[in-house]
């Protein structure tokens, strides 16, 4: 009897609101429609947020002066004129497909204005600065050498992204053509063509990985493995690429991605065609590619102050 009374009745599980059960709906139909994780790792946290701020208030309730207030409520809160960007094109996302599915008749979020983010090139290393890195020895800090050289000449070599670097499967290379099968986002394959450098970086490194799956007793379908014989990871890869970046003496803001930047822009400052180029990297808009012709004309820009006599 006392300890009935003690005992305290769980208290009731809160109903969710339209807004909450709308944005469970619209990302489980994005899984469906095999979106990129990391696109659907970013509209939940921003979606979450969004329906924590409209709370309970249904969606005809909801206009584009609420909207404006969920920018604000951010700012407050210190997020960055990028995220605050971001957040809103998930709401604009999610009110799209809510149009699809008969929910709303308007997009509210259409109103409201992009935060206007200031422009920034990344910085991409010199062809010199990446030769630098790729001859000679691998520095100390490489833990596999083989693999973490073939590492650099894939990202390097090809310009594909981190995601892609790591879903590689060995079958997936296609040395008589000299092309590896990449798998992009929304799963769409391509093939992009590797030189000289990858196939030499590929034939030293194979027997150190068939050693090393040998001493962990495992077998693995993926190109690119751990010291324990698994699969490496985005995280692993960027941290590897940075830690031989350093020490090799580029800039610590270094990434895998920086890598990619360099061989778009490269090839384009060597006279590649740019939709030669787009295919390549697997952009869907031209637009996307041409991006790099932004940071050849800075290249050239700064050639011309430091070379013409009429410039200085």
């Amino acid at each position: 009897m006392i300890r009935s009374q003690l005992m305290k009745p769980e208290p009731p599980r809160r109903a969710r609101t339209a807004v909450e059960k709308s944005v469970a709906q619209f990302l489980r139909a994005l899984r469906e429609r095999n979106a990129s994780p990391h696109t659907i790792k970013a509209y939940t946290g921003d979606l979450d947020n969004f329906a924590a701020y409209v709370g309970s208030r249904p969606w005809r309730a909801i206009d584009h002066v609420a909207i404006r207030g969920f920018l604000s409520h951010l700012y407050e809160k210190g997020l960055g004129k990028t995220s605050v960007a971001r957040s809103l094109a998930a709401v604009r996302s999610l009110y799209r497909w809510l149009a699809q599915e008969s929910v709303v008749e308007q997009n509210p979020a259409a109103l409201v204005s992009t935060p206007k983010l200031p422009k920034k090139l990344p910085r991409v290393p010199t062809i010199e600065e990446m030769n630098a890195v790729l001859d000679g020895q691998m520095p100390e800090v490489a833990a596999f050498p083989e693999r973490d050289r073939l590492m650099l000449e894939l990202l390097y070599g090809c310009g594909i992204r981190n995601s892609e670097l790591i879903g590689i499967n060995l079958d997936d290379i296609r040395l008589s053509s000299e092309a590896i099968l990449i798998r992009g986002k929304g799963k769409k394959e391509r093939y992009v063509p590797f030189g000289d450098s990858v196939k030499t970086a590929l034939a030293a490194y194979l027997p150190a990985r068939q050693q090393m799956l040998s001493e962990c007793r495992k077998n693995s379908l993926s190109l690119l493995i751990n010291r324990r014989g698994g699969r490496l990871t985005t995280r692993s890869v960027g941290r590897i690429i940075k830690k031989i970046a350093v020490a090799k003496g580029l800039s610590p803001d270094v990434h895998p991605h920086t890598l990619r930047h360099a061989f778009g822009t490269h090839m384009l400052e060597e006279g590649a065609d740019l939709r030669a180029i787009q295919e390549m990297l697997g952009h869907e808009r031209l637009s996307t590619t041409q991006r790099y012709t932004q940071l050849s004309i800075k290249h050239v820009l700064h050639v011309y102050d430091q070379t013409h006599p009429r410039a200085k």
